[in-house]
């Protein structure tokens, strides 16, 4: 069993189109989503759209909360908080109420079962959409804030937008990236893949190449309240 893991879309649909287009060519039997569907993105419609389209579970992430409710003081710095307000209520003008419900409706993890491999999904933590765990935490504070809310075998997060694999106590905890943001320098969507054969377990990170300038020009030509800061970003595959 092939699984592909994709999360923080973000409302890139052209990044979504070539994660999707690969995942088909890699023949993978199910994809899960980890949430950030539509927020911050210039096509957060077509975003949702395509992720609804897949019939298949999807869980809440922050900007999904951040979608119906807004931003709220101590969830983002206190100087980004009326801009992130303003691309939020922009996003929400692209959206159907019929859309917000579906997103306020998400549940906030995965358990799944795979020929006898257990696997913990979730956002951020298992705890909270909000909570950043970089790649470079210490072991033990990895396994208390990622590795405590269920027994599994594998456990996948996102949120971070910076993918990683560690193996910790005869586990698997693995961190897939962002399909429409990445942050680590690398301006390539990013997914994983897990594989199950016979109680084996394989894990990948793929980077899939999108068409950078189109969504630039997205930005710049849908009037987002954010574009030369998020466009800075898709460029560059850096929040900063």
């Amino acid at each position: 069993m092939r699984l592909a893991f994709i999360s923080d879309i973000h409302g890139n649909a052209v990044a979504l189109d070539a994660v999707l287009e690969d995942i088909r060519k890699k023949a993978v039997d199910r994809i899960m989503v980890l949430g950030d569907l539509c927020y911050r993105g210039p096509e957060p419609k077509r975003a949702l759209e395509r992720v609804r389209a897949l019939h298949t579970e999807v869980i809440k992430g922050n900007a999904d909360a951040w979608t119906v409710r807004g931003v709220r003081p101590g969830e983002a710095p206190d100087q980004a908080l009326e801009m992130m307000n303003r691309e939020r209520h922009w996003i929400v003008s692209q959206l159907a109420q019929e859309d917000i419900d579906y997103l306020d409706g998400l549940p906030t993890e995965l358990q799944l079962q795979v020929e006898g491999v257990s696997i913990h999904a979730f956002h951020a933590t298992p705890d909270s959409l909000f909570e950043i765990v970089l790649p470079g935490t210490e072991e033990a504070q990895l396994k208390a804030k990622l590795m405590s809310g269920a027994d599994a075998d594998v456990y996948i997060y996102a949120h971070i937008h910076r993918p990683y694999v560690r193996f910790i106590d005869g586990k698997v905890l693995m961190n897939i990236g962002s399909v429409g943001l990445p942050f680590d320098g690398m301006a390539k969507a990013s997914y994983g893949i897990l594989e199950i054969e016979a109680g084996a377990i394989r894990t990948s990170i793929e980077r899939v190449p999108f068409e950078v300038e189109q969504v630039v020009k997205q930005y710049e030509e849908a009037g987002y309240p954010n574009a030369e800061m998020m466009s800075r970003v898709v460029r560059n595959g850096r929040i900063n």
